[in-house]
């Protein structure tokens, strides 16, 4: 069984312990070595020894720094391709740095040359990396290279062995060299080890931050102390229906909250209060919040009441749809008998005030007909089987079925597409909605050629589907009405097939909306974009 190692510090992995700070740091050290080498060599090709560099032995002190330039740069490549074993080559470099000093040293004439000093800036680098017993043992080796380099002097060159005095104090300052750098070097280690944890920390909560504002469904702006917008979330940009944001003032984009929130920095608490406003055939209401920060910064949250609004009435409308739906089944039989009848009486007598009645019944049991199979359709909007859709491939298909269905000249209709666009639907759902669209559209379009416009578009992961026509548009007092349920201002209509639409869209994820942006009318279908296949 074999003994555990009694210093395990010194024999963990590299993946395990060694910092890619230290790998740098010892790239660098080596680096000083190769530069410090090949100045000796060169001084003293240049001035021989008349700066008492190799006095003693002029042939070995060029020896010895041509060495040590040689040495270092095997150093450096072995760290660009060896990356494992740090304190092994940590240690091979402290033991050059030992021997080669020591060695210049001598060929200078020992201690009296100063460059003993030398081995202080090489433990000093070593410290800074190395753990704190091998710090101790690279000064050990410098302290022992000391006292026989001054030992082979006063042994065998008769210098007085008082000379021992100053590689004494050289030893006791590498000691104590190696000591204070590796306390510092473990502090600074520690609060790296501590700022890349909170780092880590900080980056999480932010990336989650960033998720939970992205994916929120009120819209969020961060405003400076000049009302100019620095940070926004992709619902910001969907409510306000602008391009960029980024820079633009509140006064701008909301032209009746500017002055509001003016009044709100300059002190009026009430002012903070929420604001509802209209924008774009929506109702929003805004909500302001001070961040208490230095820069002054607020934020703007953006609610889209209209949505609040739905939800109401959907839990209003959940009842009558369950007993519109029991009606429907229990009066689809009746209809059919009086159809049938209808059509009996029909062909026994063609003429006179027979046929218009037996027209007024025919035409009666089909309107009711209508009838029953939207509000039926009321009950099956949660059954869909949405599949990945390319609508700029999928439009001409449909234009041109709805043309040849409905006898509508293909001259009336336009499409302008400027993006390639994927979206998940129901294909069943997006051919109901888009035809009852297109229907209104026609119907209420002057005839000419281009009435009818088909616009797709987009930004901020959403698709913009846009049905546009050049007919009266629909007046301010019939806004709020348009998708409820059996409102109509036609005579033959139903009242459900606006309010259908917008049911079948928000059972895909998806929003049917009025846009106020110009004379005619305008409706937008507004979708998550959805990746490619």
């Amino acid at each position: 069984m074999l003994a555990p190692a009694r210093y395990p510090e010194l024999f963990l992995a590299p993946e395990e312990r060694t910092p890619e700070s230290f790998w740098i740091s010892l790239r660098y050290f080596n680096l000083y070595r190769v530069v410090l080498a090949g100045l000796f060599f060169t001084l003293s090709l240049v001035y021989g020894d008349a700066l008492n560099l190799g006095a003693h032995s002029l042939y070995l002190f060029r020896l010895v720094a041509a060495a040590y330039m040689v040495a270092g740069i095997v150093f450096h490549a072995g760290l660009r391709r060896w990356r494992e074993h740090f304190n092994l080559q940590l240690t091979l470099q402290a033991c050059a740095d030992v021997v080669a000093i020591t060695l210049l040293m001598y060929a200078s004439g020992g201690i009296r040359s100063g460059l003993g000093v030398m081995l202080l800036i090489s433990l000093t680098g070593a410290a800074i990396v190395a753990p704190r017993r091998l710090s101790f043992l690279y000064a050990a080796l410098a302290t022992i290279a000391l006292l026989l380099e001054q030992g082979y002097w006063v042994l065998l060159q008769d210098v007085p062995s008082a000379g021992f005095v100053q590689p004494g104090l050289l030893a006791m300052g590498c000691f104590a060299t190696v000591g204070v750098t590796g306390w510092l070097a473990q502090r600074v280690a520690a609060n790296e080890a501590l700022a890349r944890q909170r780092g880590r920390a900080l980056a999480t909560q932010t990336r989650v931050n960033q998720l939970v504002i992205q994916d929120m469904q009120d819209g969020v702006l961060v405003l400076d102390r000049e009302g100019r917008v620095l940070q926004h979330n992709p619902q910001a940009q969907r409510l306000l229906a602008a391009e960029k944001l980024l820079g633009a003032g509140i006064a701008e984009l909301l032209p009746g909250f500017g002055g509001r929130w003016r009044a709100w920095r300059t002190g009026d608490a009430a002012a903070g209060g929420p604001a509802d406003l209209a924008l774009l055939g929506r109702d929003i209401r805004l909500r302001l919040l001070d961040t208490g920060t230095d820069e002054q910064f607020s934020v703007v949250f953006i609610e889209d009441m209209t949505r609040t609004r739905e939800q109401a009435q959907q839990i209003k409308l959940a009842a009558l749809g369950r007993l519109t739906a029991n009606i429907a089944h229990e009066i689809r039989n009746p209809l059919a008998a009086i159809s049938h009848a209808a059509e009996l009486l029909d062909e026994e007598d063609r003429g006179g005030d027979r046929e218009r009645l037996t027209r007024i019944v025919h035409d009666n049991t089909q309107r009711l007909e209508r009838l029953v199979a939207e509000v039926l359709q009321l009950n099956r909007r949660d059954r869909i089987s949405a599949e990945r859709i390319r609508l700029d491939a999928w439009l001409p298909g449909f234009i041109a079925e709805f043309v040849a269905n409905e006898s509508v000249p293909a001259a009336r209709l336009s499409v302008g597409a400027t993006r390639e666009a994927w979206i998940e639907f129901d294909r069943e759902h997006l051919h109901q909605v888009m035809w009852n669209l297109l229907r209104n559209a026609v119907r209420y379009a002057r005839s000419e050629p281009r009435s009818v416009r088909i616009a797709l578009g987009g930004f901020a992961g959403r698709v913009e589907l846009s049905v546009i026509d050049n007919g009266p548009g629909v007046p301010p007092s019939s806004q709020g009405q348009l998708f409820e349920p059996f409102f109509t201002t036609d005579s033959k209509g139903t009242g459900l097939g606006l309010y259908l639409a917008r049911e079948l869209c928000a059972a895909n994820r998806a929003l049917l909306e009025y846009v106020n942006d110009m004379p005619g009318a305008h409706f937008r279908i507004v979708i998550r974009e959805a990746r490619a296949a």
